[in-house]
């Protein structure tokens, strides 16, 4: 069997507040040649014995400055929204602790979450913002237990027609350096901001979910078939999990995933491989042609940690931009 991969998605530009670390997995996808998103950045936090900081940069030099829209949904409250507005002046930094939000000017966000919160969080342009439109940034989660994820927030870009990448989406995995835990995340959400528009929805999670048929294969190229999951902005106690369930025919829906029984989830949630003991090899999420969820929006974060001093996550598309015409 030949497992081929679509294209190296390991996101290596390094901003201050990160640091290089040694990476456990890599993932295989599209993405656009450039970390520069012209629209939105896209992440996800996690306060559950962890603090996250996020790191946001105008790289734009126009004298205008610039507006941005900051939403974070909270999947552990039935995937509730808070927001703000913050200002950039040109190449302007400014790091979010997600735990105690201050705007740039260093006041209160009015945004407070609880201490177990997690979740996604994007940050777009507002519509009409006077200056020029790029913005850089990334992430740093610290876990009690000692390790790190450190990688790049995602992109989107608005110059470009998305469209849905039809080869499987694929990272690879090992036990290497004592991994034991893996955080699986993926965010959806619909395409408004593609559209000129200054938010992204996610909580509407019947309508704004992502399904794939997940195996695993092993360094001898031999097959595993898992079962189907869907992706959305939801745990196990959102009312609306069993209407998303019933719409999309699958029987587990989460936000994050562990891989297998041998690496599973590094809080104890759901397994795209449940019954599987690999220790090494590659995971494919092969795209489930539902229909009802094809214009939404995906990105992947693969996340490996050893439980108590090391951690490595890495972040892709999946989408594959095209310039139309090309």
């Amino acid at each position: 069997m030949n497992i081929t991969k679509v294209g190296i998605s390991l996101l290596a530009f390094t901003f201050v507040l990160l640091s290089a670390v040694p990476s456990f997995s890599g993932a295989s996808l599209n993405v656009p040649t450039s970390l520069r998103a012209d629209r939105t950045l896209i992440g996800f936090f996690d306060l559950r014995e962890r603090e996250t900081y996020i790191q946001v940069t105008n790289v734009a030099s126009d004298p205008n400055g610039n507006n941005i829209h900051i939403q974070i949904f909270d999947v552990s409250n039935n995937c509730n929204e808070n927001d703000f507005f913050d200002n950039y002046t040109p190449s302007d930094t400014h790091v979010y602790n997600l735990a105690d939000i201050q705007t740039n000017d260093g006041n209160p966000s009015g945004v407070v979450l609880p201490d177990d919160a997690y979740g996604i969080i994007y940050v777009t342009y507002t519509v009409g913002s006077p200056g020029q439109k790029t913005l850089v940034g990334n992430i740093r989660i610290l876990d009690n237990n000692g390790y790190e994820y450190r990688t790049n927030l995602n992109n989107t870009n608005q110059d470009l027609e998305q469209e849905i990448f039809p080869n499987p989406i694929t990272f690879n995995f090992n036990s290497n350096n004592g991994v034991i835990l893996s955080d699986i995340v993926g965010i959806v959400s619909d395409r408004l901001s593609v559209f000129n528009e200054d938010e992204v929805q996610a909580a509407d999670i019947v309508n704004i979910w992502k399904s794939y048929d997940i195996d695993i294969i092993d360094n001898n190229e031999v097959p595993f078939s898992c079962r189907d999951v869907v992706f959305a902005c939801t745990d196990q106690d959102n009312p609306l999990l069993e209407a998303l369930l019933e719409d999309s025919g699958v029987s587990v829906a989460s936000f994050e995933y562990g891989i297998n029984n041998a690496i599973p989830h590094s809080k104890g949630g759901e397994l795209l491989c449940p019954g599987n003991t690999i220790t090494e090899g590659i995971v494919s999420l092969n795209r489930e042609n539902n229909g009802e969820d094809a214009d939404n929006q995906f990105v992947l974060f693969t996340g490996l940690n050893n439980g108590n001093g090391r951690g490595s996550i890495d972040s892709a598309w999946y989408t594959n931009p095209t310039i139309e015409g090309n």
